[in-house]
């Protein structure tokens, strides 16, 4: 949940150390700092301050910080109250060494009375000062820096990832990583550290992914990779297709805003890859990381795990498989999975979605998974990130970078993924007629271009957004696949502007939700499925005779919901059954512009990160 940084090179560090955390920034924190190794004195020059990085931008405007060796970091409280003092880096009693780390050392406290026995004074209350020390007493009894940093990775229980520089060793920086992500970029005379790749796109497109236990020692002209032991790791870094634009935001107000625009093309780039084409009409559905084998189409059941956003789209994944293919589905949130002693037959296909691939705990599920045989497939918009390596096969969404931390493209890239496998599933287990197969793929074509249309025409949803925006509860409900999309809707709402609202089933509002409904409330329908527009609109006028104003999103072009509704957002036609890939978009920027409305920053929520890596 962290942000990390490092720098070694021929330039100032502090300007790239900077930079590469303003990138991050969309990962969440509370506070920043560097250290850096001073080209003029023996000392590590550490400067860190609670709050945004403005306020440590601020507190070194007028200072020159000199020297071409460094570490940054953002942090997330998880030991320790936000404060100066608790913000890393963190540094030995001499000062002589300082770390920067994402993760959670479970065994802190065990260590921490232990070095205190040893004599060792701690300044702050995290868990990160226990490594500056332990690695501090290590590296009095070898003499040795790296050596101090590998006997002190073998003592930590947790996760972490750690960048480490030393005075004694002022030609190069030590990054680790156990659970939580870290990438090296290679640059030319110059090479980099960061917990994510748009920190280093500015400089280098050739990154490692480092693997789980491994280690980097990163000079200014090379980088050595070793394991968890100590022995050289050799092989060749990956080259990172990203343009640089994609992870700026291009002139709009919002990254938030910027990637509910993107989702036309990232929809458009899931599919190229995936779609076959006789002519011009698509004619079938191809998945080169996929083997439609005898495990796909004798499986007895699919399970899906995942947390957050990425669990509802597993929900909605599971509407699709059982629709289309016609297979039993089960959805876990992944947090649940992993302690509940679940029940896994070797004939299972476990899916395992995870917009970062460095998910902790649809990691520890996907690695519980593999335990009992079952064949696990991930669906990640992360190369290289652990699920991809983990993972038996992988299935990429290619929605591109995605800064916000409410997760809008990635979203909906991962429904793409979903439903392509689940049509293609259909046609391989014969529940799907050549005919209804053919229909379905080209009408999965024709989804980006009504994502398109949807953005283009974004007015009315702007506007009733000005009018909403005060609402003290917000209830979003549907039916079937539409219930699956009200999770996510909802949670879009609450993610950025802070408004309490919540998601039914619609026909679960009589056996309770109503009692909540007044003139505060706003109700919000989603309604793509034509044979339940009746059961949804006696709803609807339920609700609104208590008071409450409402809205629908449709596919309705007859009207079956004015005389009931405030506002009427209607999408384009499409499969009802494939209609959830777009019904999210309205609720995405009904989020987006009640958020702005109300003050917020839509694109760094209060408490909220990107990824989260910790448990």
């Amino acid at each position: 949940m962290c942000g990390i940084v490092g720098y070694v090179g021929s330039k100032q560090a502090t300007p790239v150390l900077i930079n590469g955390l303003k990138k991050l920034e969309y990962r969440g924190y509370d506070s920043a700092g560097i250290a850096v190794l001073s080209e003029s004195s023996d000392e590590i020059l550490v400067r860190k301050s609670k709050g945004a990085l403005k306020f440590l931008e601020e507190k070194i405007a007028d200072e020159v910080i000199k020297g071409s060796v460094g570490i940054g970091h953002t942090r997330w409280a998880t030991h320790g109250e936000p404060s100066d003092l608790n913000s890393h880096p963190h540094t030995n009693v001499s000062g002589t060494i300082a770390v920067v780390h994402n993760g959670i050392i479970e065994n802190y406290a065990k260590l921490k009375a232990w070095l205190q026995d040893q004599g060792v004074v701690f300044k702050s209350q995290t868990d990160t000062e226990v490594i500056a020390h332990l690695i501090n007493y290590f590296y009095e009894k070898t003499g040795e820096i790296f050596k101090a940093v590998l006997e002190t990775l073998h003592r930590l229980e947790g996760s972490y990832a750690l960048g480490v520089v030393c005075t004694k060793y002022p030609d190069r920086l030590i990054a680790a990583r156990k659970e939580s992500p870290l990438i090296v970029g290679v640059g030319d005379g110059e090479n980099f550290i960061a917990s994510d790749v748009p920190p280093v796109l500015e400089y280098t497109r050739e990154v490692y992914y480092l693997e789980q236990n491994e280690l980097a020692v990163l000079y200014n002209d090379h980088v050595d990779l070793f394991d968890s032991e100590g022995n050289k790791v050799v092989r060749k870094p990956s080259h990172v297709d990203w343009d640089l634009s994609s992870a700026e935001k291009g002139g709009y107000a919002h990254f938030m805003l910027k990637e509910i625009h993107e989702q036309a093309k990232a929809f458009t780039d899931t599919l190229r890859p995936r779609l076959v084409y006789e002519g011009t009409e698509p004619s079938d559905i191809q998945f080169d990381e996929i083997d439609f084998n005898s495990d796909w189409k004798e499986a007895g059941r699919i399970v899906i795990t995942a947390c957050g956003t990425a669990y509802h789209a597993g929900v909605v994944g599971k509407y699709a498989f059982e629709k289309f293919a016609r297979i039993p589905v089960s959805v876990d949130v992944a947090s649940e999975f992993r302690y509940r002693n679940p029940i896994l037959n070797k004939n299972d296909i476990f899916i395992v979605i995870s917009q970062s691939g460095e998910t902790a705990d649809t990691l520890a599920a996907l690695r519980l998974a593999k335990q009992t045989g079952a064949k696990v497939i991930a669906i990640t918009n992360c190369v290289g990130s652990t699920v991809s390596r983990e993972a038996d096969e992988v299935i990429y969404t290619w929605a591109g970078p995605e800064i916000a931390v409410a997760s809008t493209k990635a979203y909906t890239t991962q429904l793409m993924c979903l439903y392509l496998l689940a049509v293609k599933l259909g046609k391989e287990r014969g529940t799907l007629s050549s005919d209804e197969y053919k229909n379905l793929i080209s009408e999965i074509a024709l989804i980006p271009e009504k994502a398109q249309q949807i953005v283009e025409n974004q007015t009315e949803i702007q506007k009733f957004a000005s009018k909403q925006f005060n609402k003290s509860k917000i209830f979003y409900i549907g039916r079937q696949f539409d219930s699956a999309s009200s999770l996510e809707s909802a949670l879009k709402l609450k993610e950025v502007s802070y408004m309490h609202c919540e998601a039914f089933a619609a026909g679960e509002l009589k056996h309770g939700p109503i009692a909540l409904v007044d003139s505060d409330t706003l109700v919000v329908a989603i309604a793509t499925d034509p044979e339940l527009y009746e059961k949804l609109a006696s709803n609807i006028v339920e609700v609104k005779s208590r008071g409450a104003v409402t809205m629908a999103i449709t596919l309705d072009k007859t009207g079956a919901f004015n005389s009931c509704c405030n506002e009427v957002i209607t999408i384009p036609e499409t499969n009802p059954a494939l209609a959830s890939m777009l019904s999210i978009i309205p609720a995405q920027l009904f989020a987006y512009y009640c958020s702005i409305l109300r003050g917020n920053d839509p694109d760094k929520p209060r408490n909220l990160a990107k990824s989260v890596t910790v448990e």
